[in-house]
């Protein structure tokens, strides 16, 4: 496996396998991800600015996130507390192809955003996804990442937020 920046020739993929997870998550009862989210403007936006990153099984796109670092404008008002001030990287929109599920392209996500974040002298990320994404929350956990609090993304639906200190 490897892990590129995306291109908007990857864009055919990415939405594949985003509206994979919307499915998932339409089955599942989990109301994160529908018809309004994510948009296709916000993945664009998302290659645009190098935010975005696919990841490969030889040639084929078999995951996609993005990684920002900065400041994250639903991060600033939280019901809890954050684990530090300090300068932080934050994943969103991780999804995987279906026929990836469970083979480790998750944990070479992680260790990729780990390594990152390291490199830029960074030594914190954050992620957030909903209550009921059982599944994620699951993979959050089991990779170290605290339980936070609650914030609230843009359209004020309320979402799980965690921490991750990095050594």
């Amino acid at each position: 496996m490897k892990i590129e920046l995306s291109t908007r020739e990857n864009l055919k993929d990415i939405l594949n396998i985003i509206n994979q997870a919307k499915a998932y998550m339409k089955e599942n009862g989990i109301n994160q991800w529908n018809e309004d989210y994510p948009k296709i403007e916000s993945l664009e936006n998302d290659i645009l600015n190098k935010n975005s990153y696919v990841i490969k099984d030889g040639d084929k796109i078999i995951g996609t996130f993005v990684l920002i670092f900065g400041d994250e404008k639903s991060y600033q008002k939280i019901e809890g507390s954050w684990k530090t001030d300090l300068p932080y990287g934050t994943l969103h929109r991780v999804a995987i192809d279906n026929s990836y599920k469970g083979k480790g392209v998750a944990s070479f996500i992680l260790d990729f955003a780990e390594t990152m974040a390291k490199e830029k002298n960074i030594f914190s990320l954050r992620i957030d996804t909903h209550r009921d994404n059982i599944s994620m929350r699951r993979f959050i956990e089991k990779s170290n990442f605290d339980f936070c609090g609650i914030i609230y993304v843009e359209d004020g639906t309320p979402r799980v937020a965690f921490e991750k200190i990095l050594k």
